[in-house]
């Protein structure tokens, strides 16, 4: 029994440290002034929980215990380097040379903006790779431990762990502040992070490799963060913005799969099985958004883009002139060949698939998407819908073969199948 007791206090802890650790991690940071150190002090702290809260329960505020527990160890950290710099200034004086010994209480009260939305600024820094971003900000913000995020990116622990490590390192040896960037510097650090979010959710949403079409616990994790963001900086249009997409989206994840786990593609999809409360989540996000005011960002546009889809009772019933015209606008903000993909398939769909077929054929006389398993997919797409079933089939058999996903192959081949066996 006192087994059993233990073991469910320890699930408990786990949850209060995914819930908690982001806040204990960003106050203990500005004291600090490194993350690494930060993560350790924070991690020293859940240790002692997982040693006194199984015999004397779980506290009342466990979040502003655990804060505590790790800021009286930093505190400790930092009297010993004081004292250690008390030493090396006595050195100093002794052989002439100037120096001033750091101010304990000043540090303890220098407060710069919000400790989390420090955090969040400084796991996404430009300094570090896309790649270290990601693992570090899902370690650091989302509370995930090194194999979640490794099983979540199908790779070895190892891999996930050297990342966090070096980005951890880089981190302290490029001296980077513990701030919310200001002025123009902002904008563009604002962009990354959210850049972070979205390539996380986008991970989970459609997985890029792997047996399974989705991960559910990534896009839950960047949903979380997009929320924290958007109530950490709630004037920003394209934070609410990139919020709105990602409630959207996500509303349609129980309609994505069949019984077995098996692909379903949003034209097929029983739209009664939406998530409604996620959906009108997302349109106020949207509403939110316009109502700041400002230049409509990319988030936002994609996110009017996919209320067209939400607002819609059937594929047929959509307002596809409205979702080119947004391509279109998204293409003038930040074009990319994706988004011309993807406006070509709203041209198809609006004005008929000859016209589609037209804009597919560009890109891919252009090139720039020859690796993209979704261009010869949307090039089928349009081929079947004018008949032409030979040429479509080869077209999904040809995205078959260039997705990493097992559950994408299937869906392709079985397109490909249909057209080979169509009348």
């Amino acid at each position: 029994m006192a087994a059993r007791q233990a073991q469910g206090t320890s699930g408990q802890i786990d949850a209060i440290w995914r819930i908690e650790s982001a806040r204990v991690i960003a106050t203990v940071a500005r004291m600090v002034r490194d993350v690494g150190v930060a993560e350790d002090l924070a991690q020293d702290a859940i240790v002692v929980a997982l040693q006194r809260w199984p015999s004397t329960g779980i506290p009342p505020n466990p979040g502003a215990w655990l804060t505590e527990t790790a800021k009286h160890r930093a505190i400790d950290l930092m009297r010993r380097n004081a004292t250690l710099q008390g030493k090396y200034e006595q050195i100093a004086h002794a052989i002439g040379v100037a120096g001033q010994a750091p101010d304990l209480e000043a540090e303890l009260d220098d407060q710069i903006g919000d400790d989390l939305l420090s955090l969040v600024f400084t796991c996404c820094h430009p300094v570090l790779s896309m790649e270290a971003r990601v693992a570090l900000t899902l370690r650091m913000l989302g509370g995930l431990k090194t194999p979640e995020i490794a099983r979540a990116f199908l790779l070895p622990d190892a891999t996930v762990g050297q990342r966090i490590s070096r980005a951890k390192r880089a981190l302290a040896t490029a001296d980077v502040p513990f701030e919310v960037p200001s002025g123009p510097e902002l904008q563009a650090r604002l962009a990354s992070v959210l850049e972070v979010v979205y390539l996380i959710f986008n991970e989970g949403y459609s997985a890029t490799a792997g047996d399974d079409w989705m991960r559910p616990a990534l896009t839950e994790e960047a949903l979380r963060l997009g929320r924290i963001l958007a109530g950490l900086a709630p004037d920003e249009p394209e934070v609410h913005g990139l919020v709105a997409l990602m409630e959207i989206q996500a509303s349609r994840q129980t309609a994505r799969t069949g019984p077995e786990g098996e692909a379903i593609l949003l034209a097929s999809q029983d739209r009664r099985r939406w998530d409604r409360l996620l959906i009108r989540r997302g349109l106020a996000a949207l509403e939110r958004a316009e109502s700041l005011g400002r230049p409509v960002g990319p988030y936002y546009l994609q996110a009017a883009i996919a209320a067209c889809h939400a607002q819609a009772p059937t594929t047929e019933d959509t307002d596809w002139v409205r979702i080119a015209a947004l391509y279109e606008a998204l293409a003038r903000v930040a074009g990319s060949p994706v988004v011309e993909l993807n406006r070509a398939v709203a041209i198809g769909m609006a004005f008929g698939p000859e016209l589609g077929l037209e804009a597919v054929d560009a890109l891919d006389a252009d090139g720039a998407l020859d690796d993209y398993h979704l261009l010869p997919s949307v090039r089928g797409d349009l081929l079947a819908r004018l008949g032409r079933l030979t040429e479509a089939r080869q077209e999904f058999e040809r995205a078959a073969s260039m997705t990493h996903n097992n559950r994408e192959r299937e869906l392709l081949l079985g397109r490909a199948a249909q057209c080979a066996g169509a009348p």
